[in-house]
């Protein structure tokens, strides 16, 4: 996991319709950065519902949504359409960034120890310095958390 006050890595991936987006085209704005496990599944369901409620309150204090899985460009394009989230969620098959911002890690699940990513958020402010890094986070307050952090910083 990486640390508040430092730069977060640059990256390139792939939305929905295979067009990539750096997190560098952001600068100016804020970030919120969450990487979760898998689409269409219940706790990962309910956090892009969460955020997508929340979506105009972050807007109005700058800032962006961008989720990040494992997921293809495709798996992506039936989310976003069945759910209609209004942001971009990203495509990262090779867990290239997945792993740079460390969040695949060991985890068990019904008693066996496995890996996958771990739920985490992390905000990133108007010059691409990280201001909150949050792990384990829970799918089902894990975006009104995060605008209460946008809220009081």
């Amino acid at each position: 996991m990486l640390s508040i006050n430092t730069v977060a890595p640059d990256f390139t991936l792939p939305d929905k319709d295979g067009v990539n987006h750096s997190l560098s085209e952001f600068r100016g704005k804020k970030v919120v950065l969450y990487f979760y496990p898998k689409d269409n599944t219940g706790g990962c369901t309910t956090q892009g519902l969460q955020f997508k409620e929340l979506n105009d309150e972050f807007k109005s204090l700058n800032a962006i949504i961008i989720g990040i899985s494992k997921d293809s460009p495709s798996s992506h394009a039936k989310f976003i359409e069945k759910y209609d989230f209004p942001f971009i969620l990203l495509s990262d098959v090779n867990k290239d960034e997945i792993n740079t911002y460390g969040v695949w890690q060991e985890k068990v699940m019904y008693g066996k120890k496995t890996f996958g990513v771990v739920r985490t958020t992390y905000v990133i402010d108007e010059n691409g310095v990280i201001i909150s890094a949050e792990t384990k986070v829970k799918a089902s307050e894990n975006a009104v958390c995060t605008l209460n952090f946008l809220k009081n910083n």
